[in-house]
């Protein structure tokens, strides 16, 4: 559909607005880190899009004049309604944005629409708490599309996009194992902080927007050379390029995000955030041994938890783990046993979804021998889920689905799974030239001993995940036992 503009001069002012405006991606901030950029169904829309620039140029007939000038006042009438602290005028250039997210691109609104209650209400809590302008929270679909693990190609992370420098400056932790620029709360009260910063500096909430893009440093250099203007849109011809469109752009996805309805845009589906609650760990912790011992989806783990850039943590300091909340009563039950568990390391080289390699000369067993993989049949059992199947053969929920052409994580008891097991090249010989085992002999639990012997390390938990259908109460009424205390040799009756 191609929108149609009543009036040459309307239609010549915004070409040129729109042409004026940067063609980059929009992000925070100015530093760089080489990161991984994970993969996401959205892009960040720039402002220079040719679409936008096609739809202004097209010339309408007089009749439809009117028509169109009523339009525009009803968009005036709405943004002054939805104004709180942040300025949302109306021009040619925001009524260019206005229409693409409309119309040219109506898309990426859906899918905003979607995605936003899994962070608005968080936002919203967060944004009150710190003085800052609930409207804000419009900010983050401009910067990352809602999508807390985005990674620009200059290496701005999370859903408010920060730098390497400035996210250390506000107190988001990075190193190897953890970057809480992709934590949405932490990166969320970052924000505020900032933007805090910002506005106290410039006095003006449209010059703490171009700031948090641009930096202040280009924001006093576009005021100086307008001759010591005051505000955005004096200014506006100094401003970098793709800064010109940033604050546009969160004015047309701020009416965009409450008038909807009223272009007939409705969202295909809505997303719910994961009911959770926290703990915090101050010790070595592994996120998917800690979904293998309570059965949780490690994928639901790595949406509530997506700092972990690789499921684990090294202990340094004390961190807030999100768990699903039906979880936290077992985990209570447990807790000890099952924090000890979580502490041992695990050597883990399949923690990403990277595809299965026949031969992997970069791994080794502990002969030396380089490994490979095995293909092997899981049947699925009560009480089964893809997390915890995942996590037993040191693979991903991801490669399981890939592996079994799977569009969703629901699985059925006695469903047939194919998993491509990790082992070493001699195992894998061995394995192939028996001709008695069976490919999935390797997957049949060893049933419990009649009599076990408490060794270093052991605690009642781990030895009941040792053997199935052996459970910690269990052992503890086959022994006479009043409390989880044990000692090393010490004699129990398992059976």
């Amino acid at each position: 559909m191609k929108i149609r503009i009543t009036s040459a001069y309307t239609g010549l002012a915004v070409l040129f607005s729109i042409l004026f405006m940067g063609a980059s991606p929009v992000c925070a901030q100015t530093d760089s880190i080489n990161n991984k950029v994970f993969a996401d169904t959205t892009s960040i829309v720039t402002s220079g899009d040719s679409t936008i620039i096609e739809a202004e140029i097209i010339d309408e007939t007089v009749p439809k004049q009117a028509a169109q000038s009523s339009v525009d006042q009803v968009i005036e009438q709405r943004l002054k309604v939805l104004q709180n602290k942040v300025p949302l005028v109306y021009n040619a250039k925001i009524k260019g944005f206005i229409d693409y997210f409309s119309v040219r691109n109506a898309r990426y609104a859906m899918i905003m629409e979607r995605r936003k209650r899994i962070y608005f209400p968080m936002f919203e809590e967060i944004l009150k708490s710190q003085g800052v302008p609930e409207e804000i929270k419009y900010l983050a679909i401009v910067e990352s599309g809602l999508n807390a693990k985005a990674v620009s190609p200059a290496g701005a992370a999370g859903l408010w996009q920060f730098m390497t420098f400035t996210g250390k400056e506000f107190g988001l932790k990075q190193d190897d194992l953890l970057d809480e620029r992709l934590d949405p709360e932490k990166a969320t009260v970052a924000a505020c902080r900032y933007l805090t910063v910002l506005y106290n500096t410039f006095k003006d909430w449209e010059l703490a927007l171009a700031s948090y893009n641009c930096g202040p440093g280009n924001v006093r250099r576009a005021i100086r050379k307008s001759g010591y203007k005051e505000t955005f849109w004096q200014i506006y011809d100094y401003l970098p390029k793709e800064t010109r469109s940033y604050v546009p752009q969160f004015v047309a996805l701020t009416y965009i995000m409450n008038h909807m309805g009223d272009h007939g845009i409705v969202a295909d589906s809505i997303e719910y955030p994961i009911a959770f609650d926290t703990i915090f760990v101050n010790q070595y912790f592994d996120m998917f041994t800690f979904s293998d011992v309570l059965n949780i989806c490690t994928d639901d783990m790595r949406k509530l938890n997506p700092a972990l850039k690789k499921g684990v943590l090294s202990g340094a300091y004390p961190y807030k783990i999100r768990v699903p909340v039906d979880k936290m009563a077992q985990f209570y039950l447990n807790r000890i046993d099952i924090l000890d568990a979580c502490s041992k390391e695990v050597p883990r080289e399949n923690v990403s979804s990277s595809p299965v390699r026949a031969v992997t000369s970069s791994s080794s067993s502990s002969s030396g021998a380089p490994a490979s993989t095995q293909k092997v049949y899981y049947t699925v059992k009560n009480g089964d889920a893809l997390g915890t199947i995942a996590s037993k053969y040191h693979v991903t929920v991801t490669d399981i689905k890939r592996w079994n052409k799977l569009s969703s994580s629901t699985i059925r008891v006695g469903q047939r799974l194919i998993i491509y097991k990790k082992v070493s090249a001699t195992a894998s010989r061995i394995s192939t030239s028996d001709t008695v085992k069976s490919p999935a002999a390797s997957t049949v639990p060893k049933s419990a001993p009649s009599v076990y012997y408490v060794k270093n390390g052991d605690s009642l938990w781990t030895i009941s995940q040792k053997f199935p259908g052996l459970t910690v109460e269990k052992i503890k009424k086959l022994n006479g036992l009043t409390s989880n205390s044990i000692k090393v040799g010490q004699k129990l009756i398992l059976n």
